[in-house]
């Protein structure tokens, strides 16, 4: 059994979006009962709460203040970017979680980790902060492992929507790549295949958009075709995954269906890839009774033996 931990904390319920907003601390509660019976497997831990300084390693100091503004006024970014009187600091530990994995992969503590955060990031670009996301937690963590020497650093996003923020952030950079799985034409519209990279990144972007109601098979053929070769090509130091549950068949904001079973295999695929530390990130998932039942077979698929 791999050493696994689960890195969360109470402040992230305290980033209240309002009423009916489907990124509600109703997730993360449902997540909790859910693994609930595999807690004493977990190496269970806190995040830290990343500096202003570490913000801008991928965001600009604009996006920061208006982040703090908006948080101070309880006010919204945009429709869907809702902020309350804790946002700010749950956003900082949700970044913060990805620098205590890190810190505890470098360590040798565990060979995985499962942040199980909120806000979600991977929409948030380095100058706005959208799509229920203030800062992008995955591409903040990036930047931190390479200056804790993983060098190479893989991104692997199977959210049902595309990780526009985190594809913005490296679109120019060959020292990480960016593999995403998204339903085509979706929110928020990028992610075409053609989107590959530019300059130095030429070649370090790889977009999987499936069509609408597209199910286990469509999506696992690019987990187990489409990414081995993009690994091997890379040979990433650490792994990088934007873990978005809304790809399955009964989340109400998009139109794939994929199985828990079709996610435990996606899962699967990807550790199996791997051959390197692997951190997960709590992106999207909105039908809170299935997220809590994907987020446990993730789990389970993280503690099994695999290939690390």
């Amino acid at each position: 059994m791999k050493k696994v931990a689960y890195i969360t904390d109470p402040i992230y319920l305290a980033h209240d979006t309002g009423p009916g907003h489907p990124e509600s601390k109703f997730r993360l509660e449902a997540i909790e009962e859910a693994i609930a019976p595999l807690k004493k497997e977990l190496m269970v831990l806190a995040p830290l709460a990343v500096s202003r300084q570490m913000l801008e390693r991928v965001h600009a100091p604009e996006q920061i203040e208006t982040v703090v503004e908006a948080s101070l006024a309880h006010r919204a970014i945009d429709s869907d970017t809702v902020c309350s009187e804790y946002s700010y600091q749950a956003a900082v530990a949700a970044a913060g979680a990805g620098v205590a994995a890190v810190d505890g992969l470098k360590a040798g503590k565990f060979e995985r980790a499962f942040c199980a955060v909120r806000p979600p990031g991977h929409h948030a670009t380095p100058v706005r902060s959208m799509g229920f996301c203030l800062f992008n937690n995955i591409a903040l963590t990036a930047r931190y492992a390479q200056e804790q020497g993983y060098r190479k650093v893989m991104i692997i996003d199977f959210d049902v929507h595309h990780g526009n923020g985190t594809q913005d952030t490296f679109y120019k950079d060959d020292t990480v790549f960016y593999f995403s799985s998204h339903q085509a034409f979706a929110y928020p519209g990028t992610g075409m295949e053609n989107e590959t990279g530019r300059g130095k990144g030429e070649g370090y972007t790889s977009n999987h958009p499936v069509m609408p109601d597209s199910g286990d098979e469509e999506v696992l053929d690019i987990y187990e075709n489409d990414l081995k070769p993009c690994v091997e090509h890379f040979d990433p130091d650490i792994m990088l995954v934007s873990a978005g549950y809304d790809l399955h068949e009964s989340d109400p904001l998009a139109q794939l269906n994929v199985t828990t079973e079709g996610i435990r295999r996606i899962v699967r695929c990807i550790l199996k890839s791997a051959g390197v530390p692997c951190l997960f990130f709590l992106e999207g998932g909105y039908d809170v009774n299935a997220l809590g039942k994907n987020v446990k077979v993730t789990l389970e698929e993280m503690l099994s033996m695999g290939t690390v």
